[in-house]
């Protein structure tokens, strides 16, 4: 029996995605090898890579001066490949948690960093809004959705100065104007398939302002990867012909038009409990509340209840939800593939177990 599945990563995907990758394991377009086996420079692969790259641009509107690379390394080996080739004199970060955080200490190792606004003064509750971004400045560094603190910033900035974008957790779940962004980049295994594979989408005119004159390992040059089409080193194959489909299932149910429609509609069915219901509660600000990534904690003198909890929901079919390690409580992550379904399960279980301990 399927599971409703609110892991944070990596994510629940969908069965179109699944049954799809799965027969490729077994044999990959009538070539007689698997997925798994079939050579990244033959052309049944190239045709995988290719039309992933166009549904991916297709799917955010992505514009003709941007490049698509799908890489290996997580998005924290990005963490430190944009200081190294972009950090001249100064960036500037919006600490907003655990991810920014590790973002802003890499960047630390190759210039001045300058923390312009951050939300730890209350424990990364909130988004900070309204912060002043300085001219002179290489890039700007935001974490539009926080996967640990459940917080998530809606609207893509104006700046004077480049504006780079870990999107690890919210990517394909809202329209995005990419314009407004050097580079976006992030994990696939939030939204876009299992973990394994990083995608980055980099404007060709920024990516020509790499520093030259530091000594830049060839594997963390991003125009190593740019010239050679994401495959400078083999690729995670299997990685990205899942990433592939799950990109037709999206552009299948809508685009991302119809995936924020779910998002939204998904959440407020989350956070309406959480107001209603006596023993749980969101401990994130109203305005900041991801849609992705949706934390809650006991009610006060409730947190007894921890162990019995996760035993009840877990009857009920239900996992992921136990909060990350840093931060206790719960955590239900409710990207593009979950279903209305599945968090309707979790409202209930929430509303039965309330009912069981008044």
């Amino acid at each position: 029996m399927r599971k409703h599945i609110f892991n944070a990563g990596p994510c629940k995907l969908s069965d179109s995605c699944l049954e799809n990758t799965a027969k490729a394991v077994i044999e990959l377009n009538n070539s007689g090898q698997s997925i798994l086996e079939v050579s990244h420079r033959s052309k049944d692969f190239q045709a995988v890579i290719d039309e992933a790259t166009a549904l991916f641009k297709e799917c955010l509107n992505i514009p003709e001066n941007y490049h698509v690379l799908f890489l290996g390394g997580g998005a924290s080996t990005q963490f430190a490949m944009i200081p190294f080739n972009f950090l001249k004199k100064k960036a500037v970060y919006v600490n907003t948690g655990t991810w920014s955080s590790k973002a802003i200490k890499e960047a630390q190792l190759f210039g001045e960093v300058e923390v312009i606004a951050s939300s730890e003064d209350k424990k990364h509750t909130y988004y900070p809004k309204g912060f002043k971004i300085p001219a002179d400045a290489d890039y700007l560094h935001i974490t539009s959705n926080n996967t640990i603190r459940g917080t998530e910033i809606f609207e893509d900035l104006d700046s004077p100065i480049p504006v780079i974008a870990d999107m690890s957790s919210d990517i394909m779940s809202r329209p995005v104007d990419v314009s407004k962004y050097v580079m976006i980049y992030g994990g696939a295994q939030k939204n876009m398939g299992p973990s394994g594979a990083t995608f980055v989408i980099i404007q060709d005119e920024f990516m020509k302002t790499a520093i030259k004159d530091r000594v830049i390992p060839t594997m963390l040059k991003y125009d190593t990867h740019v010239d050679s089409g994401s495959m400078y080193n083999t690729p995670p194959c299997i990685n990205i012909f899942a990433l592939n489909e799950t990109l037709k299932w999206v552009k299948a149910q809508g685009g991302v038009e119809a995936m924020e429609k779910l998002a939204i509609e998904r959440a407020g069915l989350l956070y309406s409990e959480f107001d209603r219901n006596s023993l749980f509660k969101s401990p994130v600000e109203p305005g900041s509340r991801s849609r992705m990534n949706i934390p809650f904690v006991w009610t006060e003198g409730n947190d007894g209840l921890q162990d019995a909890f996760l035993k009840f929901a877990a009857d009920r079919n239900i996992v992921g939800l136990k909060g990350h390690r840093s931060v206790g409580g719960f955590r239900a992550s409710t990207y593009n593939a979950s279903t209305i379904e599945d968090v309707n399960v979790l409202v209930k279980c929430m509303q039965d177990f309330e009912a069981e301990n008044k």
